[in-house]
């Protein structure tokens, strides 16, 4: 099945380029009270595997306004694999993206491999990953729609993040040309090439546009700025607006927020785009994070909370 920007079906969404009122509605709905800073991003819990219903309503309230929540619990570097699958189960997130490096359990341990052929990928590395959303090579049908980073012990250096919105990416590059949300939505944007194992196709093909509509209406993004691995369409609409994009990824808008995560802390969120600095395991201590993916988008978090 291959990768669509927009639903079959008439479906009442703001993301349509054509239809500029329920654009400009949701715009300013969205921005007003918008967070100014990580610290907004932050909520407090004690138990994140059950979190209490005031904890649950700070983090919710933070999703729902930004697609992303930052907890802060007291389990420190407990290595518990049900303290993310706890907590993201709490808001929708359930069907698990059992992807072929990861854990029994589901979930992927993010740490330097010093062996085997998790070495050969740079999540299992110590270097720098540059901005993007999850799983974008994955198949039409397996879109990685929520995304959870739980922190059981933080590098001795670095291992920061930059987190931006993928809902306010659209409005940046909307409003700086319309034409660019349209360019992005084409259906051969951004090409995937086969992964390959001992000469067999491990992973297909997969092309497909940058921004997509759900059919129910919610934005999707699948991308990233790396240069290997990725064939970018030649068309000049496309190219000004990935440009763009770079642009507003490499500046220091203040819709960007940064920060690490250490022990007890974690990202839940609607993947949004991302990146991460490189990182110096030592006595200090040895970078381990759990990642959840999650084929569902958390709960309670799409556009009907603006009621279009």
């Amino acid at each position: 099945m291959p990768l669509s920007a927009i639903p079959s079906k008439p479906v009442i969404t703001p993301f349509l380029p054509s239809d500029e009122m329920q654009y400009q509605e949701w715009r300013e709905r969205k921005l007003t009270g918008y967070p100014k800073s990580i610290n907004d991003l932050l909520v407090s819990v004690k138990e994140p595997r059950s979190l209490t219903g005031h904890e649950k309503a700070a983090i919710q309230k933070r999703l729902e306004k930004a697609n992303m929540a930052i907890y802060i619990s007291e389990t420190g570097s407990d290595p518990d694999p049900q303290i993310p699958l706890s907590l993201g189960n709490q808001f929708g997130a359930k069907s698990l993206n059992h992807n072929w490096l990861s854990d029994d359990t589901g979930l992927t341990s993010l740490k330097v491999a010093a062996e085997g052929v998790r070495q050969q990928y740079i999540p299992y590395s110590n270097r720098a990953i540059k901005w993007h959303t999850d799983g974008y090579y994955n198949r039409a049908e397996e879109q990685i729609h929520s995304l959870l980073l739980h922190c059981v012990e933080s590098a001795g250096q670095g291992g920061e993040n930059a987190l931006l919105d993928h809902e306010i990416a659209y409005i940046l590059l909307r409003d700086q040309n319309p034409d660019f949300i349209t360019a992005l939505m084409g259906p051969e944007v951004m090409t995937i090439p086969p992964r390959m194992n001992q000469g067999e196709i491990a992973r297909q093909e997969e092309t497909g546009p940058v921004l997509s509509i759900m059919p129910c209406g919610n934005l999707h993004m699948r991308y990233t700025i790396r240069t290997r691995h990725v064939i970018w369409s030649e068309d000049p609409a496309t190219r000004a607006a990935l440009d763009a994009l770079t642009e507003i990824l490499q500046s220091d808008s203040p819709y960007i927020f940064r920060g690490r995560l250490e022990a007890g802390m974690g990202l839940i969120s609607n993947n949004i785009l991302h990146d991460r600095t490189a990182f110096t395991d030592d006595e200090q201590g040895v970078r381990h994070l759990y990642r959840a993916r999650y084929y569902d988008r958390l709960q309670g978090t799409g556009i009907e909370q603006y009621a279009l």
